[in-house]
C-alpha cells in the first residue's frame, strides 16, 4: 500500500491538529482526506513538494503550506479522535477523492475542473481535491 510515512508521536499530533483545523466540519472522513493530502505531500518528491520529507516540514511549508497554521484553532491540543485518524492516514489508509491528491480547497460554489493547473479528482462535502498527473508525481501513485 502506497502512502506510508514514518512519524513520531509529536508528528502524529501535529497532523491530527492540521486535520481537525482544516476539515473538522466535514467529519471523520473529511479529516482523513486532509490527512491523505498531507501524507501524499510527504511522499510526493515532485512539484512544490520536492524538498518535503517530514510531516512537520509539510505542515509548515512556506510558501505553499496550509492556512490553518495561521489560525489559533490549529494550536489547540490534539484530541484522541483526531490522533487516531492521523495514525490511520500515516499508515497509508486512503480515501477517494483524496487518495492521490496533493491539494484541496474550499470553493465558494462548485469545484472548478482545474485549480492551479491540477485536475479535479472530486469533492467531499466542503472541499475539492486536486491530483497531479501520474507522470509528474509517480511516488504518489
Amino acid at each position: 500500500m502506497a502512502g506510508k510515512v514514518r512519524a513520531n508521536t509529536k508528528e502524529i499530533r501535529l497532523l491530527a491538529r492540521l486535520m481537525r483545523a482544516e476539515a473538522e466540519e466535514d467529519g471523520e472522513m473529511g479529516m482523513l482526506m486532509v490527512g491523505n493530502v498531507g501524507v501524499n505531500r510527504v511522499i510526493a518528491e515532485c512539484l512544490d513538494f520536492e524538498d518535503i520529507r517530514t510531516i512537520k516540514e509539510m505542515i509548515f511549508q512556506s510558501p505553499g503550506g496550509f492556512e490553518a497554521v495561521q489560525q489559533p484553532y490549529f494550536y489547540q491540543r490534539a484530541r484522541d479522535r483526531e490522533i487516531r485518524l492521523a495514525r490511520r492516514a500515516v499508515r497509508g489508509e486512503r480515501h477517494d477523492p483524496a487518495s492521490y491528491a496533493l491539494w484541496f480547497y474550499r470553493p465558494p460554489a462548485e469545484c472548478p475542473p482545474q485549480w492551479f493547473n491540477q485536475r479535479l479528482s472530486g469533492r467531499y462535502k466542503s472541499h475539492c481535491f486536486y491530483v497531479p498527473r501520474p507522470q509528474e508525481c509517480p511516488a504518489v501513485y
